[in-house]
């Protein structure tokens, strides 16, 4: 069914547009064309629009929403509860204490835990904790990594041509943030031996969640702790999207057996309330105020409803076997998806792991799809798209974006299936979804897919 209604939605943004900046609080939302559409209520793994439209949702709130628009009954009387005590104190709450215990029971390269307010937040008092912990001013990023809106890593460039990402970025931030290709060695090798001494960090997500979906080569991970490690500079990992989605309750660095010194996270850790976590080894993080001299603070930090949302939430994960359920119905979906771009689209590449997934439009076909990776590209060597599928934030970019944006999300929407408004942010599938829901977005798929013109 075709979704034509939208009237309430345009009266909506066009009333938004005089108070809210762009009319809206966050510069994505503002992509879907003519005008984004409104959202009045969750249901399941449904979004209902204010025009009444039911689609199945893929955003997931941007990753946060591990269940979907419904939460668990304990999630829900956590939060209730946590409310009607009061809103928040200014003072230490053991739901804060049982959150960080329950994070380092599972992830094993974390010892200490400090609770701050947002995934930004998070990663740049990560930088700043590296650059005080090591003495270092310079932090390697990743070309095409997001890592939040803060000075230090909006940077754009490479190696010798760095400059702001952003207006109002100073140009001294770009003098010390170093981007990098991701999965390119031979780049990263010459940086460490031009600035090695210089390097505080190196931070990356353990694939790239924010431009396509972007999983490491075999032994680029493992490169870069070796280099951290014969330079003294610390490896931080950036789990705001894939902590506790990706390789379930050991996070993305259990699944590819990588110990980072920092961990970044963010999302699911809240249960779909605001949150950031920075995590990693004792003798690291006790450098932070009050036993160090690196200053960090914040009224929120530690929100008692976040952290019971957020407790409650893994709680739930782990004693109901949540994560099988999404990574099964990612692993239908991927496979499903590749075998309707084998038939339609051959130039373009599935991509994902666990429970997310993308669709790239790559823009060149294998000579053949025998022996490819099923359920999205895994970038095994031996793989007849191997060299085809992007390994690079730069890779995705050369694709066709302005038709994934133009063409194929809309016609996505108005087949009620709800993907993230652009070529780059990744999407996401939720305990709420089932395999109707997963049969349903393959037939919208296959009718979009089958009619690409050129």
């Amino acid at each position: 069914m075709v979704r034509e209604c939208h009237s309430s939605s345009y009266k909506l943004y066009d009333r938004a547009l005089e108070s809210l900046v762009g009319g809206v609080n966050s510069p994505v939302r503002a992509e879907p064309r003519p005008t984004p559409s409104f959202v009045d209520r969750g249901d399941g793994a449904e979004l209902v629009d204010v025009d009444g439209n039911r689609y199945c949702d893929y955003i997931m709130g941007y990753g946060p929403l591990l269940f979907g628009h419904d939460l668990p009954e304990p999630v829900r009387e956590g939060v209730s509860e946590a409310v009607a005590d009061g809103p928040m104190y200014g003072v230490p709450t053991d739901v804060e204490v049982e959150l960080a215990e329950f994070i380092i029971d599972h992830v094993e390269s974390v010892e200490r835990l400090r609770f701050v307010n947002s995934g930004t937040e998070a990663t740049a008092a990560a930088a700043r904790l590296a650059r005080g912990y090591t003495g270092r001013d310079k932090i390697v990023v990743m070309q095409s990594g997001y890592h939040g809106g803060h000075e230090s890593f909006l940077v754009d460039g490479n190696v010798d041509d760095r400059k702001p990402g952003s207006a109002g970025v100073p140009d001294a931030f770009a003098a010390e943030t170093i981007p990098v290709p991701f999965n390119d060695e031979d780049v990263i090798r010459d940086v460490f031996e031009r600035h090695g001494s210089e390097i505080a960090a190196v931070l990356t997500e353990p694939l790239l969640g924010n431009c396509g979906i972007v999983l490491p080569v075999e032994g680029y991970h493992e490169t870069l702790r070796d280099l951290c490690d014969e330079h003294g500079s610390l490896l931080i990992f950036d789990e705001v999207i894939t902590g506790f989605r990706v390789g379930g309750l050991q996070c993305a660095q259990g699944k590819y057996g990588i110990e980072p010194d920092l961990t970044t996270f963010a999302k699911i850790i809240g249960g779909g309330f605001p949150v950031g976590a920075i995590g990693g080894r004792a003798e690291i993080m006790q450098a932070f105020a009050p036993t160090g001299d690196v200053f960090e603070s914040g009224t929120f930090n530690g929100h008692p409803v976040t952290m019971v949302a957020g407790l409650e939430t893994l709680r739930f994960a782990r004693e109901h076997d949540v994560y099988s359920h999404v990574n099964e119905l990612g692993r239908q979906l991927r496979s499903g998806l590749q075998d309707l771009v084998e038939e339609h689209t051959p130039e373009y590449t599935v991509t994902g792991i666990d429970s997310m997934f993308k669709i790239l439009f790559t823009r060149d076909a294998p000579d053949t799809m025998d022996g490819h990776c099923r359920a999205g590209c895994k970038q095994r060597p031996e793989c007849p798209r191997f060299e085809l599928c992007p390994k690079t934030g730069a890779d995705v970019r050369a694709g066709e974006t302005d038709r994934w944006k133009r063409t194929f999300w809309p016609a996505l929407a108005d087949r009620g299936v709800l993907l993230t408004p652009n070529q780059f942010e990744s999407q996401f599938v939720s305990y709420a979804h089932t395999e109707d829901d997963i049969e349903r977005t393959l037939d919208a798929y296959q009718e979009v897919l089958s009619t690409k013109v050129g």
